[in-house]
């Protein structure tokens, strides 16, 4: 007679020694992360709570440009289809910049319509840090500030500054980002 008890058993113990499959969202990511060892000093790129493994954060310093001095936060997520669908990425703060809404959006094309599966998180970035040295007025988010950009530079880069101290623009109160 068969005894169902311990073929019951074998299944339990098989079931509990089985591995965890590592997806090739995470072999991708953990390569991309590697790749990252040697950051600009402007950039901190930081794995928050090593448990998950999809939330990552980074924070940008400019050290020139209309955003030097600030320190501007952004939380990236990764979903299991990546790298063939980008992160969503969103600032955390409520800044003055024609690319980034006040929702923390951003309009970076990688992100978007170009986004390949190619492309790493070094390239995001790189792609980043350029909007806070060259901010694009003919792609907006925030058409205001990009408005004002086109109009004069002189008039945006004082919005900056107002809104990085903490200011208020258009009835918009921004947050304190001086570093």
């Amino acid at each position: 007679m068969i005894n169902l008890w311990s073929l019951k058993n074998k299944d339990t113990k098989r079931v509990q020694t089985k591995k965890v499959r590592t997806t090739a969202a995470q072999l991708r990511l953990q390569k991309d992360l590697a790749d990252l060892d040697e950051l600009p000093s402007t950039m901190n790129f930081i794995t928050p709570n090593p448990s998950d493994f999809f939330k990552h954060e980074l924070t940008i310093k400019p050290d020139e440009g209309y955003y030097k001095d600030g320190s501007f936060h952004f939380t990236f997520t990764f979903n299991t289809n990546y790298p063939h669908e980008p992160p969503k990425i969103l600032c955390t703060q409520k800044i003055y910049h024609p690319n980034i809404d006040l929702d923390g959006n951003i309009c970076l094309n990688i992100l978007r319509e170009d986004w390949k599966p190619v492309l790493n998180i070094n390239s995001i970035l790189v792609g980043l840090q350029f909007l806070f040295l060259e901010p694009n007025p003919e792609d907006p988010l925030n058409k205001e500030a990009a408005k004002v950009l086109l109009k004069s530079k002189k008039t945006f880069k004082d919005n900056v500054l107002t809104a990085m101290k903490g200011g208020i623009i258009d009835g918009v109160k921004y947050d304190n980002t001086m570093a």
